[in-house]
């Protein structure tokens, strides 16, 4: 008698005969979902997982663009274009709101949405993952009263810049700055005002610089810019648009509250300490002076 091989079909819960191109198609899905778990457990940067989403979720659905929007800001996957209506799904894990995924699309039918939502179901643990690591790194180097960048995040930056200034034979400036009259602030009218002075100090610098420069908080009425260009006249426009926002600002100007700035420009032999030790004899020299003025050295 020959050998007869015996095909079985998989039903479904209805005891029906599911076709052959269905299952092929199921058990597909499933392994590009492994697969696309494995790849979202392989990184913590959030740009990256919503990149690497969006490529998957593209097999479902059509859409020019695709937002994630939390408490971290809003993220979006490279090129994404707010084309079309915008199809919003919250994102939750173990009960916590994350944030909402916003699809840009001319349709998304019925079928694509519930097929988007189980693949939600592979986005949220990678995603609370990583955006946990985002705000554990801004503790680290963010200021928590104004938000600027800290200490330690200056520190590096400094070292990092020196080391392209070397290679690519151009100057960068570094920019000291405290404010005058602070003390007195806080000592007669308390540090909630403090605090405010400080706020609307940290909003002036990062309204004054460009897209290029980056501004820090050290720690009490203490300030840094590093100034991404080797021309001291930027530097000079920059330093008289800070006092003259400072002059103009109500709250600091009720305090009689102004600044004295110090900077240089850094050279080829310069170190860490070399540049800042200059930055900072400069605005002493903006102190000796009678202050609410700056110095180069």
């Amino acid at each position: 008698m020959e050998n007869v091989h015996v095909l079985t079909r998989q039903q479904d819960n209805n005891g029906d005969y599911l076709p052959y191109g269905q299952l092929y198609a199921e058990q597909n899905q499933v392994n590009q979902t492994h697969a696309l778990v494995t790849q979202l457990q392989k990184t913590l940067e959030l740009s990256k997982l919503i990149n690497m989403f969006s490529a998957e979720a593209a097999r479902i659905a059509q859409f020019a663009g695709l937002q994630f929007h939390s408490t971290e800001g809003v993220i979006e996957m490279t090129g994404s274009k707010s084309e079309g209506k915008n199809y919003a799904f919250d994102l939750m894990a173990d009960g916590e709101r994350l944030g909402q995924l916003i699809y840009f699309s001319q349709n998304l039918t019925h079928y694509a949405k519930q097929k988007l939502a189980k693949l939600h179901s592979v986005l949220v643990y990678p995603l609370r993952n990583a955006l946990l690591f985002s705000r554990v790194q801004k503790l680290a180097t963010k200021d928590a009263l104004t938000g600027l960048n800290n200490r330690s995040m200056f520190d590096d930056s400094l070292y990092r810049k020196l080391e392209r200034s070397r290679r690519h034979h151009r100057s960068f400036g570094l920019m000291l700055l405290d404010l005058d009259n602070f003390k007195q602030v806080n000592d007669s009218q308390g540090h909630q005002i403090g605090d405010q002075v400080l706020i609307n100090f940290a909003e002036i610098l990062s309204d004054c610089v460009r897209g290029t420069d980056t501004v820090f908080r050290f720690g009490g009425d203490e300030f840094a810019i590093l100034i991404d260009d080797d021309n001291c006249d930027v530097c000079h426009i920059l330093a008289n648009r800070i006092r003259s926002r400072v002059h103009s600002n109500q709250l600091l100007a009720s305090h009689s509250v102004t600044t004295s700035i110090g900077f240089s420009l850094s050279n080829a032999k310069d170190i860490p300490n070399s540049i800042f030790e200059r930055a900072d004899k400069a605005l002493y020299a903006a102190k000796r002076e009678g202050r609410d003025c700056y110095k180069i050295n």
